[in-house]
């Protein structure tokens, strides 16, 4: 994976798995990861199940004000982890 060194952190220590599509990863882990590389949040939305109010998803914006780059990750909830899915500058952060 290429991308900050805080989602690389998370990567090696096993907090962050591949899936082939997305990360498996705790949502709140990844934007602290991002906010500590200099992402500054811009907003935050959290969708929640119409009937039990559990979180089924969200999203999150930052834009780091000294680079101009925007990242954003956005997550469906699942089991045991999230599926994240996170982009920097529009490009999307995956394994390669």
């Amino acid at each position: 994976m290429q991308g900050p060194d805080r989602l690389l952190e998370l990567c090696r220590g096993g907090r962050m798995r591949w899936s082939g599509e997305g990360w498996l990863a705790e949502p709140d882990e990844v934007v602290d990861a991002l906010a500590s590389e200099g992402f500054q949040e811009c907003k935050r939305e959290v969708a929640r199940h119409p009937e039990s109010h559990a979180q089924s998803g969200g999203v999150w914006q930052g834009l780091n004000t000294q680079t101009g780059a925007v990242a954003s990750a956005v997550w469906v909830r699942g089991g045991d982890r999230s599926l994240v899915f996170i982009e920097i500058d529009g490009r999307r952060v995956d394994e390669s």
